[in-house]
């Protein structure tokens, strides 16, 4: 009788540990600013390898401080991106403006990761986005 009611409790939480919170208000971004996007782009390639992205500002051009934003919804401050410089960033760390995460897959995800499509740099809080080229891999659909 105990070892039926100690499995039951080890399944029960097992069960809870695999649907825990995708989010946290305490890390939620603003929301992402409709009125200031752009079909702008520049040469800039976006790769994602797994749970993260690399960006390849492959141009003579660049930014300080900025906001990197995903599929117009989710954000991550960056410190800068000097013109030929490689960043790679981990897509767990984009939130929204709910401080939902970013849906980047992994080897225990229980859905489907999100595809990256659209990315977005704003230089600043008020300034127009430019696009970057996002490349998609042979995982998404």
């Amino acid at each position: 009788m105990i070892t039926r009611g100690v499995t039951f409790l080890v399944l029960v939480l097992a069960c809870s540990s695999c649907s825990r919170m995708n989010y946290d208000p305490d890390l939620a971004t603003r929301p992402y600013p409709f009125e200031l996007h752009t079909t702008d782009t520049l040469p800039i390639q976006v790769f994602r390898d797994g749970t993260s992205v690399e960006i390849v500002n492959s141009t003579d051009r660049g930014w300080g401080a900025s906001t990197i934003w995903i599929n117009q919804q989710f954000a991550h401050e960056i410190d800068g991106l000097r013109a030929g410089q490689r960043v790679t960033l981990d897509l767990f760390e984009f939130r929204n403006d709910l401080g939902e995460r970013f849906n980047a897959g992994g080897l225990l995800r229980t859905r489907q990761p999100t595809p990256v499509r659209l990315v977005e740099l704003q230089p600043g809080e008020g300034q127009p986005l430019i696009g970057f080229v996002a490349i998609r891999s042979g995982d998404d659909e």
